[in-house]
């Protein structure tokens, strides 16, 4: 997606800057027991009972650093762009220096762990390795090599990985300035690095054997680099490799798996093979270099799970463009073109595609999965390090893609791109995305038919946790999204970049979204957990909203907008809330920058930090009132008097921000 403005730049030295000094009570009362402190298990930093039913059903327990035992120092809570406390899970996290630890308590059994981390960059970009230290029970077991080669980006949109790059686009207004400043005399100086971002990477690691809940795990910084930043800690119980004695296996036709020797070709004669023999592709444990895309269609190609098989390549830079504009390739498993008849009766499972990208080449076809995929399956994938985890481009339907992993992305984590129909998103797990965590784009054809239920969005560094552009008859549902970072919202509907317009029904249904809304510059306003945004035409189809949670928003919960140049072309109306809880509001429950109208009905809200309706319809402050109409369907509480409806003017352009306390059990 385009970008919008973005925030102040931070001089990169101050990013190792604690915020606020560590706790060390739960180490001391557990010292003075001689046991291990209980474990603090949450999801997307809450306590998991504020999010049952909701989000991802993953095989894992989370727990924040900040919640562990630490001789190092917690940094946060700070919600400001270009922070490292605001990219961490919950916008807190723990900074050690070389030899300080943090030492988490398992809660269940476990053989496996996720770190999530972030170490600085080279002076001149592109990345340092440093050791982290992991010991079980005060015995050493394994070290870490942390990197972050796959970290730190700079500059405007498409970003770079040079942190003293001059202005990518020094013809585009910045709000450094509040200039443009090729055109300004005498020129700004601008501080660099220019608007850091996407700190944190993540690494997996198998412990060898299985421990027992009361463990401990702990991480200690090694000597090569000057601070660690521990976010979280995942844990999990890995089940034994899974095996295929019916396969076509891809020993047989000559992969490596010792990932020495590249291995596309070997693929492909397996999937060949396959496909005649009527026969699964397995990919037995091993880690295999593959460095292009493996074109798929009617096909299953099933590995031992995504700890044991790990498919890995490199970027590879093309020696012209590709038709399609790609000046790279790299590993990633892709259904046919659509305008080639796509492919159909591909089944993916079981399996690891670890990428290489590292800089934004929105042209670059160097997703994990892509092309056009119809009647198949997407299922126990970890994706990493790609550009986008799976960027599908129809006409396309009747696709499932269920219980994926997909982190660290420089750009989105799905994407259901022009004609996706009749599919389902489910159960599937997205942190760190470089853009939106999850999208439909009905871009010159409408996405019709398709549902995102039970999915986790965590941290999308820009964008949107999940946002509709266009479409008909879509569905979002059971989804739990947190903390975006800039220039987006939790959910965002959306009419803009050439979508299509909403047609028939859009149903958001039982999602929760937990401290969410971005600070948007180029307006100085802060964004709702979820905004809906005329842009480019009115957005009139009939769009339900029940049964949300709206937790601990940083701004607004609900913001309905047009933007200035089109305020008086287009206009959100139609809209229904019901049986929606709003538990905690940094400004106003809803913010109303468009003419238009909504329904509210069983609306409750608590911990309200201004006026509770900030209604500036189209700032044209009529004497009939404002352009934005309210509709009261019974049940509010904590938020809608009477004296607000029908259309009341209670505009404060940027009202003061009061924090909400943490939320609770309602």
């Amino acid at each position: 997606m385009a970008v919008l403005a973005a925030a102040l730049a931070l001089p990169l030295a101050s990013l190792a800057v604690p915020a606020q000094a560590a706790t060390e009570t739960a180490t001391e009362t557990a010292t003075k027991a001689g046991t291990a402190p209980r474990p603090v298990v949450t999801r997307a930093a809450l306590d998991p009972a504020l999010v049952a039913g909701r989000g991802a059903r993953v095989g894992f327990a989370e727990q924040e650093a900040e919640n562990a035992p630490t001789d190092g120092t917690v940094i946060g809570p700070d919600r400001t762009a270009y922070t490292l406390p605001a990219e961490a899970s919950g916008r807190r996290a723990v900074r050690l220096t070389p030899g300080r630890h943090v030492e988490f308590t398992l809660p269940a059994a476990a053989n496996a762990i996720t770190v999530r981390y972030s170490i600085p960059d080279a002076p001149a970009g592109g990345g340092i390795t440093a050791p982290l230290d992991v010991a079980v029970n005060g015995r050493h077991r394994a070290t870490m090599t942390l990197t972050s080669q796959y970290s730190w980006l700079y500059n405007q949109y498409p970003f770079t990985d040079a942190p003293g790059a001059d202005l990518l686009h020094p013809d585009w207004w910045i709000t450094e300035c509040s200039c443009v400043p090729s055109a300004t005399t005498p020129a700004p100086a601008i501080a660099k690095p220019f608007r850091p971002s996407h700190f944190y990477d993540e690494q997996r690691l198998l412990l060898g054997r299985t421990y027992r809940a009361g463990d401990r795990i702990r991480l200690t910084a090694g000597a090569g680099a000057a601070w660690t930043v521990i976010d979280l800690l995942d844990s999990e119980l890995v089940a034994p490799p899974r095996i295929e004695p019916v396969a076509a296996d891809v020993l047989a036709f000559g992969a490596d798996p010792s990932g020495r020797r590249e291995s596309s070709a070997a693929f492909d004669r397996a999937v060949a093979f396959a496909r005649r023999a009527h026969l699964k592709v397995y990919v037995p444990p091993g880690t295999y270099q593959v460095n292009r895309h493996i074109v798929v269609d009617d096909v299953t190609i099933t590995g031992a799970g995504s700890w044991y098989t790990i498919i890995k390549g490199r970027e590879v830079a093309l020696d012209a463009p590709a038709p399609d504009g790609s000046v790279h390739t790299g590993v990633g498993f892709y259904g046919k073109d659509a305008a080639a008849g796509g492919s159909r009766n591909v089944h993916l499972s079981g399996f690891a595609i670890e990428g290489d990208v590292r800089r934004r080449i929105d042209t670059d076809q160097v997703n994990g999965v892509g092309g056009a995929m119809s009647d198949s399956t997407i299922e126990g994938l970890y994706i990493h390090h790609t550009k986008v985890g799976l960027w599908f481009d129809g006409p396309m339907s009747g696709t499932r893609v269920t219980g994926n992993v997909i982190a660290d992305q420089i750009a989105d984590g799905l994407n259901l791109h022009t004609g996706v129909t009749g599919t389902v998103v489910s159960d599937n797990f997205v942190r760190n995305s470089g853009d939106d965590g999850l999208a439909m784009w009905s871009e010159r054809t409408a996405d019709a038919r398709n549902t995102f239920d039970h999915n986790t969005v965590q941290t999308p560094v820009l964008a949107n946790g999940i946002a509709i552009y266009g479409g008909t008859d879509n569905t979002v549902s059971a989804n739990l999204i947190a903390d975006p970072v800039r220039e987006g919202s939790a959910l965002q509907v959306g009419s803009r970049f050439g979508a299509e317009p909403f047609t028939g029904r859009l149903d958001i249904t039982g999602n929760t979204t937990v401290r969410a809304g971005t600070y948007e510059l180029n307006w100085k306003i802060g964004l709702g957990a979820i905004w809906f945004y005329a842009l480019e035409r009115d957005i009139d189809a009939d769009i339900r909203v029940t049964g949300d949670h709206y937790l601990d928003n940083t701004y607004n919960a609900v913001m309905l907008v047009a933007d200035w140049p089109v305020k008086d072309l287009y206009s959100i109306t139609g809209l229904r809330f019901k049986d929606v809880r709003v538990d905690g509001t940094g400004t106003s429950v809803l913010s109303a920058r468009a003419a238009g109208s909504a329904a509210f009905e069983n609306v409750h809200a608590r911990n309200v930090g201004a006026v509770p309706v900030n209604n500036c319809g189209t700032f044209h402050f009529t004497p009939a009132g404002s352009e934005f109409v309210l509709t009261d369907g019974g049940g509010n509480d904590g938020w809608l008097a009477p004296w607000l409806l029908p259309n009341t003017l209670t505009c404060d352009d940027r009202p003061p921000v009061v924090p909400p306390p943490a939320p609770a059990p309602w």
